[in-house]
């Protein structure tokens, strides 16, 4: 009886929030985005400290989409800066709408957030220095790899080298910059993140040609746009513009934008079409993920 008791509350709640969201933006006319300083290029700072990118741009047909359901022309976007250790915490609390980078989709974090489809999936990969002898994971032994505070990657090797015996010194950094700026000045021997994320920050670098990506994907990172959990209609119209912008073609055009042309603020290309796995996901967009 007390679980019955306990589970009907629960049900109460999660249907007194429900449309929460939706109906403070429709009587503020304002929506947050929360933001990346440096997840190129899904999210980053151009020249003029501008948040723009992939998901950036994908957020903003989704925050038309919300100002359309809930009769507003034009909402207000007020931004919101998050890192590795802060972007999960300032969803579960719903200190933002919509989380616009590269966060991965896991059932650990599905436990405190909400995630919409996909927009992009990848796997991690080591960075290097050009000259260095490290092409595999095995390579590392007794060497210094570090990784993202907060990111599946790092939970991943950590994982792996205490399983495996590996003896990877394993480090953390604060951000993505400063673990490509720790292998460029030898103060680790490799960057584990996610591939796409190490191509991009790779070209944004003063010389691209003296860093390396390697090894085999020791993760699969299925990334998405991030929601405040336990709202269902929010949820809703955020899954529906996805899903729309899939399949009309516009979600690609997007992507061949940021990952196949020159881009903000150096204007490198990172020459990186469309992948199978995305391609494959797309035919049938979902929220679902293996995780």
């Amino acid at each position: 009886m007390r679980l019955f008791a306990a589970t009907l509350l629960t049900c109460l709640a999660m249907q007194a929030q429900a449309g929460a969201i939706l109906d403070r933006i429709k009587h503020s006319g304002r929506i947050t985005i929360a933001h990346r300083e440096a997840s190129v290029p899904f999210s980053y700072l151009d020249g003029q400290r501008r948040p723009v990118g992939y998901a950036m741009d994908l957020c903003q047909r989704l925050v038309e989409a919300v100002g359309r359901t809930v009769g507003h022309k034009a909402l207000a976007v007020d931004l919101k800066l998050v890192t590795s250790a802060t972007r999960i915490e300032t969803m579960a609390d719903a200190a933002a709408d919509l989380e616009c980078e590269s966060t991965t989709n896991t059932a650990e974090r599905r436990e405190r957030v909400a995630f919409t489809v996909p927009h992009y999936i990848t796997g991690a990969r080591l960075l290097v220095r050009a000259d260095s002898p490290i092409n595999e994971l095995r390579d590392l032994e007794g060497k210094r790899l570090v990784s993202t505070t907060g990111t599946t990657p790092l939970k991943t090797i950590t994982q792996l080298n205490r399983e495996r015996l590996l003896g990877v010194r394993i480090g953390d950094v604060p951000d993505h910059v400063r673990g490509i700026e720790m292998v460029e000045t030898g103060g680790a021997d490799a960057f584990l993140m996610d591939e796409v994320l190490l191509i991009g920050l790779t070209a944004t670098r003063p010389d691209p040609a003296k860093l390396k990506v390697v090894g085999k994907y020791l993760t699969i990172e299925p990334l998405a746009i991030m929601l405040p959990k336990g709202d269902a209609e929010f949820k809703r119209v955020v899954d529906d513009e996805m899903k729309r912008l899939i399949r009309s073609g516009e979600a690609q055009a997007l992507h061949d934008k940021w990952f196949t042309k020159p881009i903000p603020p150096q204007g490198r290309n990172l020459n990186l079409p469309i992948n199978y796995l995305l391609r494959d996901f797309w035919k049938y967009p979902s929220d679902w993920v293996p995780n």
